[in-house]
């Protein structure tokens, strides 16, 4: 029982560090982040139990873990930000204002069906592109601030 804690342990912390960077807006979403760590941990288990590698064994938990939050709309902006408003904000600034206009972005995203993999497709290009636009035009209509 210690090593199944110590491996839920793992993944809750692993899953948590995931959250807090990429999907910043479901970090106190507690309930997801446990029922998601514990899913993974019994994968995990699962497929040692099988005879499975424990790379292997990994890969399947990770699968479990992070089903759903490959591609993260916070990234999208960030990285935007990044790249077309590097003179606009100094570099600390662009985790906040992102954190900001992301809930205004929502209307951008509605256009595609975001897939784990959408970061991959030729649809991400035209994304951007939209994301640059509204985000140009919000700053000049709202200001940085």
């Amino acid at each position: 029982m210690k090593k199944h804690n110590q491996d839920y342990s793992y993944y809750h912390l692993k899953l948590q560090d995931h959250i807090d960077s990429s999907f910043p807006e479901r970090s106190g979403d507690n309930k997801f982040i446990e029922q998601r760590a514990k899913w993974a941990a019994n994968a995990y288990e699962g497929a040692f139990r099988a005879g499975n590698v424990n790379d292997e064994c990994n890969r399947i938990a990770d699968c479990i873990l992070y089903e759903g939050l490959y591609f993260s709309r916070f990234d999208a902006v960030f990285e935007v930000l990044s790249y077309e408003f590097s003179d606009v904000f100094d570099e600390l600034d662009f985790r906040d204002f992102a954190l900001k206009i992301l809930p205004k972005c929502e209307e951008c995203f509605s256009h595609y069906e975001l897939t784990d993999d959408f970061a991959y497709t030729t649809d991400y290009d035209l994304l951007y592109t939209e994301l640059t636009g509204f985000i140009a035009i919000w700053i000049e209509q709202n200001g940085i601030r």
